[in-house]
């Protein structure tokens, strides 16, 4: 299915999302549909936490296509992203070249820059392979050197090494790009990309996607971590937690076998959703008590 053009549309892409455990809503369904249909890349932007990672791991496996994931950090170049030479390899050659008394210079190129002493970075790999996901995440903590680059990369889906010719590839990739907004990705690279922005979820889809993750944990329990992340959220954060750190509370709390949560447990844990000290402080002031007392279960 992956390397085919799809045969349904957002409904069904929504659907088959959703068989996956990942939920999306209409907007999100419809920019995955037109991806697949018209190859272009998707760019994810929003908060840490809300599920933009998650969707390439959820597309690969509704197409039952290969996940190659590219993580981007300051200072990426092309060399990390698209391929680099093995040069302690091509260095062992030469020297078992020299000792066989081969001293032919375009011979020992022509061996040197070889195929298999090619070392695929993802970027080259998601060419190669066909079909697959490519996830370029966090693009925003790249330069801007890097983001042209890309750029050109995702409008032809070829790129041409001079010692070996150019790599096209077959399928293009399901591109999936994310961003959390740490910096403005220029408008270039998103005019090139369907768009969709992703916040925080209101409590009832956010609780559908803690029960499909978390199937063993108690109802009433996520629908009570469900309402204090809500909480939580309102308050002027740090760091506002998102759906992961949700999630990753739901299963420490029923990791320690809770079947509910009480006020003082919710703060003993509140490591498992907030990562920053003065956001910890502000919510053991909050009402956490209050809270559960008005939520029906």
């Amino acid at each position: 299915m992956a390397g085919q053009e799809w045969p349904g549309g957002p409904a069904q892409v929504r659907a088959r999302l959703e068989e996956t455990g990942y939920l999306v809503d209409e907007g999100l369904a419809i920019a995955c549909f037109l991806a697949l249909r018209l190859h272009r890349p998707v760019f994810c932007e929003g908060d840490a936490g809300t599920g933009k990672t998650a969707l390439a791991s959820a597309l690969a496996e509704m197409l039952g296509a290969p996940l190659i994931r590219l993580q981007c950090h300051e200072g990426i170049d092309a060399s990390q992203a698209l391929y680099d030479w093995d040069f302690p390899r091509q260095l062992l050659r030469l020297r078992a070249a020299e000792a066989a008394g081969v001293n032919d210079p375009a011979l020992l190129e022509g061996e040197l820059y070889d195929r298999r002493f090619l070392l695929a970075r993802p970027l080259l790999r998601a060419l190669e392979t066909s079909p697959c996901v490519l996830l370029v995440d966090e693009v925003d903590r790249a330069d801007d050197e890097f983001e042209a680059f890309l750029l050109e990369l995702l409008s032809e889906f070829s790129v041409t090494i001079p010692e070996l010719g150019t790599v096209r590839a077959e399928v293009p990739p399901v591109v999936v790009l994310t961003s959390n907004r740490t910096r403005e990705v220029h408008d270039a690279l998103k005019r090139r990309c369907l768009y969709h922005w992703f916040g925080h979820p209101d409590f009832d889809r956010e609780l559908a996607v803690v029960r499909r993750r978390l199937p063993e944990v108690s109802g009433r329990l996520a629908a009570q971590v469900t309402a204090l992340v809500q909480t939580l959220r309102a308050e002027d954060l740090v760091k506002p937690p998102g759906v992961a750190e949700t999630i990753d509370w739901a299963r420490a709390l029923d990791v320690l076998g809770a079947g509910e949560v009480d006020p003082a447990l919710a703060v003993a844990t509140l490591g498992s959703v907030l990562k920053y000290r003065e956001d910890a402080e502000r919510a053991r002031g909050l009402d956490f008590g209050a809270v559960l007392a008005g939520l029906r279960v």
